[in-house]
């Protein structure tokens, strides 16, 4: 049985937690979507996580997003409207230390936190009478939390959408300059999302930038020629790096996501 637990300990390593997030403040009430809400999840006793809901409808499909480590959930505002067009609910989250959330983040607790935040989610929409599917979406970093709740919480999930995410923590650390944290442990499992990825049998979309400068694009060819699902989709955007996957194919990008949640 693979040990995740000891995989996401290197994830906490003081110098990968430096290179790894980058928390920034900011107060949610300063919306420039007048159609958001702010909502607060408990993840422990005195731990709060900042959330951010764009409805349309209560019967549309709802994504819960995890976004990528220099965002906040406020950050969406501009990129919600395009969502609202489409007919689909989306909730964003922050991780602690962004946002108005409270504590400080490392790579264990961004997993352990992220199932008190999916049973948050759910437990919003249920009292909102909020009935439509549910859909789970990480955005680079926010891949490991995404697949972590897609691989323990199938049943309750329709889909799997994955944007600039990675596979190998192999790799990932080498990226970074921090091969030198190999040297204990050659195939260290960090967050597992290779591993993962094999196991989780609901519909999955795979959208990564064909230019990626920070997770190159292997990775998510990685990711889909991995999964296990028999319903795993791709959209490679050409010309598109990291930070301007969107500037450069906003449009084919979102239909590569209607057309997936509605062939699910």
């Amino acid at each position: 049985m693979t040990d995740f637990e000891k995989g996401l300990r290197l994830y906490d390593h003081p110098d990968i937690v430096q290179r790894l997030f980058f928390p920034r403040r900011e107060f949610l009430e300063d919306t420039k979507n007048p159609t958001a809400l702010n909502y607060f999840i408990s993840v422990e006793p005195g731990i709060s996580i900042g959330c951010r809901f764009y409805p349309v409808r209560e019967d549309a499909p709802n994504i819960l997003f995890f976004h990528g480590n220099g965002e906040t959930a406020p950050d969406y505002d501009y990129v919600a409207p395009v969502y609202r067009k489409l007919g689909l609910n989306l909730f964003v989250t922050d991780y602690r230390g962004y946002g108005m959330s409270d504590g400080s983040p490392t790579g264990s607790v961004m997993i352990r936190d992220a199932h008190p935040l999916f049973r948050g989610f759910t437990a919003f929409l249920a009292e909102r009478q909020f009935t439509g599917k549910q859909y789970v979406m990480g955005r680079s970093l926010g891949s490991a939390p995404a697949i972590e709740i897609a691989y323990h919480y199938s049943q309750q999930l329709t889909g799997l959408i994955v944007e600039s995410g990675f596979a190998s923590v192999q790799n990932q650390l080498r990226r970074i300059g921090m091969a030198y944290l190999l040297q204990h442990d050659p195939e260290p499992v960090g967050f597992g999302n290779d591993i993962k990825i094999m196991e989780i049998k609901i519909p999955t979309l795979i959208i990564h930038g064909e230019q990626d400068e920070i997770i190159p694009v292997s990775e998510g060819r990685t990711l889909y020629g991995l999964s296990g699902t028999a319903q795993k989709f791709a959209h490679f955007v050409p010309r598109a790096g990291h930070n301007d996957l969107l500037m450069q194919g906003l449009m084919a990008y979102m239909r590569a996501i209607e057309a997936f949640i509605l062939d699910t």
